[in-house]
């Protein structure tokens, strides 16, 4: 599966914004997907996941209950909402898939397989 990200940009403190992500092929729904971000200087850290479903998800004590992880199957497609954003929320966002034989929800880097090229999130007044 290919994974594209769109959505990054500048933002205040304080704003929203929504990252996409588009996956390529007809087996969307059978991967387990993540978005990761890492800040400048920083290693990747897990944000949020979701199940093939979308009946469950995951998400960093760092963004619960500001960001939501979303995904339509029938777009191939998966976004994150991105509310009340702080400047440590600044870093190059990244989407991330599990192989398709993988059901659960992960939060280490290494346990995806196929990753887009990111989008940057600056926060900043």
């Amino acid at each position: 599966v290919q994974l594209v990200e769109s959505g990054g940009g500048l933002v205040q403190p304080g704003g929203s914004l929504r990252l996409s992500c588009a996956a390529s092929g007809r087996t969307f729904n059978n991967y387990v997907m993540g978005w990761f971000r890492q800040a400048p200087g920083k290693g990747r850290e897990f944000g949020a996941a979701i199940t093939k479903s979308g009946g469950s998800t995951n998400y960093a004590d760092s963004v619960k209950g500001r960001f939501t992880i979303s995904r339509d199957g029938a777009k191939n497609a998966m976004a994150l909402q991105m509310n009340s954003l702080k400047s440590e929320d600044t870093a190059v966002y990244y989407c991330a898939a599990r192989r398709q034989h993988y059901s659960e929800i992960r939060s280490r880097p290494s346990e995806y397989d196929y990753w887009g090229q990111g989008t940057l999130v600056t926060v900043s007044s």
